[in-house]
């Protein structure tokens, strides 16, 4: 269930980005926020589900390539998931096995490259 509102670093948390980069929206027009008495930012749910489209992902990441799963190797512990991305260009992530698993990644299915600072991970 949707709440009524949210405050500033609630909604931050729900769209998954920084405070920061919510004031930078609210003053950039990007998202519609109201003043409480306090003259705090508080956010619609409403406003928030807009925002969030009909896409939402369990992690934070701004840079997510779709691609399709070419190859799964699995040794030990961990895995290497190779993905042809839509882009000009292909993604190699080293992860667990059990996140292959979890994932049940098998080549020639869709999924996720998300990156995140150093780090390369595979969603679905």
């Amino acid at each position: 269930m949707v709440r009524a509102t949210y405050t500033a670093s609630e909604a931050a948390r729900a769209l998954g980005i920084s405070l920061d980069t919510l004031r930078r929206w609210d003053r950039q027009g990007r998202i519609h926020v109201e003043r409480d008495a306090a003259n705090r930012r508080v956010v619609a749910g409403a406003e928030i589900e807009r925002l969030r489209g009909a896409e939402q992902h369990a992690l934070s990441a701004r840079n997510r390539f779709r691609g399709t799963v070419s190859d799964v190797k699995v040794e030990g512990l961990l895995a290497q998931v190779e993905l042809e991305v839509t882009e000009p260009a292909r993604l190699v992530a080293v992860i667990t096995r059990d996140a292959v698993e979890a994932l049940d990644l098998r080549p020639g299915m869709s999924a996720t490259g998300v990156v995140k600072a150093t780090s390369v991970m595979v969603e679905r």
